[in-house]
């Protein structure tokens, strides 16, 4: 318990410092744009375009995958019960209000490393704006005040980790 102490105090260390440093008013806009960038309805509706395109393989793979990644998400949220930095720190409030109560994994960053690991594999030369638009997506979230850095962390480890392997099993 003790590493897990000294993680979340450097985690904590970690995220005032990101937040010492932010233009509040612009970065906090951007952040909200690119958060809801990573809205998982627009899943959704790109399986259903791969899908009316004739790819109903990738349609598949991004349904399975995702169902796949969305449960162990869920689990390690409900496993490891890790409250929100508004919830932990006394002196800091988020600028939005959270889908859910707590905030490990990020299932925003984790669902767009998904979604970058699978379009990339079919359209690489995407490969460098997907995975920008994605680290994007976890510091959005810890700028808007609603996950701690390592949420992010394993956010994109979780959703690419779930992409390899549906790749591997279902490729």
């Amino acid at each position: 318990m003790n590493l897990l102490t000294n993680i979340h105090n450097l985690d904590v260390l970690t995220f005032y410092w990101l937040m010492a440093r932010k233009h509040r008013q612009l970065l906090t806009r951007l952040s909200r744009i690119i958060s809801m960038s990573a809205d998982g309805p627009l899943y959704v509706l790109l399986a259903i375009v791969f899908w009316l395109m004739g790819h109903q393989d990738w349609a598949w793979l991004l349904a399975v995958g995702f169902a796949i990644e969305r449960i162990l998400y869920l689990i390690l949220k409900k496993g490891f019960k890790r409250n929100r930095p508004a919830d932990i720190l006394d002196d800091f409030t988020s600028f939005i209000r959270p889908s859910d109560q707590f905030s490990f994994p990020s299932g925003h960053t984790s669902g767009a490393f998904f979604i970058a690991y699978c379009v990339s594999e079919w359209f690489p030369s995407f490969s460098i704006s997907l995975y920008s638009w994605s680290v994007m997506v976890g510091m959005s979230r810890i700028f808007l005040g609603v996950h701690f850095p390592t949420d992010t962390v394993m956010g994109a480890l979780l959703g690419s980790i779930c992409a390899a392997l549906a790749f591997g099993v279902l490729v």
